[in-house]
């Protein structure tokens, strides 16, 4: 365990970040995709590295004939998309706010209560229900409309970014300074985890209509999106939550946040 927080594992982890990064910032300048999902594949790039780079390429990037609008359809590249612009917001708040708190010197449960707390409310009101706002009209009724599924997404991801980086930093003190690169990449790698534990909440509430994948934009020219069959194309109207479902999605949501909670405090 204590071998990847070597400092050149860490600077490797470091080039390997910059380089990524560096390909997507340029290269999706070309692609039509909407402004917020191209910030949200940088910033997830910059958690991830080569992986995020790599999700790009695949599940954004055209790579055959075709608009770009019939090539985002398929589910799996709608639901990489919106587990992505989820983990960008929210883990870009979660991130600011860990290393803010963590030379305070807060009980644990403070500090997780923190990073919750600033990485939702940055996700929800700023990455979705304003970046988003144009779906659903107006910005009141935007936020009304993306708590539920940013709720439901940010439980899972701060579930699994809760137990990765308690068990890396159980296993190296060192990666809980900011001031280290070692920290950096304990988070990096934690929400990453937070990415593929939130992958299945949100299949379930893009197949549904609950919440918006890759969204293709041409300048001067209407945006035309190409949903998979029974995805609703926008949030013109409220979307249906249809409630057993909804009840156990959440009351699964809220138990798997506990677990990784407990983890967090106990380890």
């Amino acid at each position: 365990m204590l071998r990847i927080m070597h400092p050149l594992a860490t600077t490797l982890w470091i080039a390997n970040v910059v380089v990524a990064v560096a390909y997507v910032a340029w290269d999706i300048r070309k692609t039509p995709e909407s402004p917020v999902m191209k910030w949200a594949f940088v910033i997830f790039t910059a958690f991830s590295g080569l992986a995020g780079a790599l999700l790009y390429f695949w599940a954004c990037r055209t790579l055959l004939a075709g608009p770009h609008e019939r090539y985002v359809a398929a589910r799996w590249r709608q639901v990489v998309g919106s587990t992505m612009h989820c983990v960008a917001g929210d883990g870009l708040g979660i991130l600011v706010a860990a290393a803010v708190v963590a030379p305070l010197g807060l009980p644990r449960a403070v500090d997780l209560t923190i990073e919750y707390v600033v990485g939702f409310a940055l996700g929800w009101t700023i990455f979705q229900a304003l970046f988003m706002r144009d779906m659903a009209g107006t910005y009141g009724r935007s936020l009304k409309q993306t708590f539920l599924p940013e709720f439901l997404s940010m439980n899972f991801l701060m579930a699994a970014m809760m137990v990765v980086s308690t068990t890396l930093m159980s296993a190296a003190p060192v990666a809980e300074a900011p001031a280290e690169p070692a920290f950096w990449f304990v988070m990096s790698i934690a929400l990453s985890a937070g990415f593929v534990v939130a992958y299945p909440i949100n299949w379930w509430l893009v197949s549904r209509g609950l919440k918006h994948g890759m969204i293709t934009v041409r300048p001067d020219i209407p945006r035309v999106e190409v949903p998979e069959p029974g995805h609703k194309q926008a949030h013109d109207t409220a979307p249906t939550w249809p409630r057993l479902q909804t009840l156990v999605a959440t009351t699964t949501s809220l138990m798997v946040l506990a677990a990784g909670t407990t983890f967090a405090l106990v380890a």
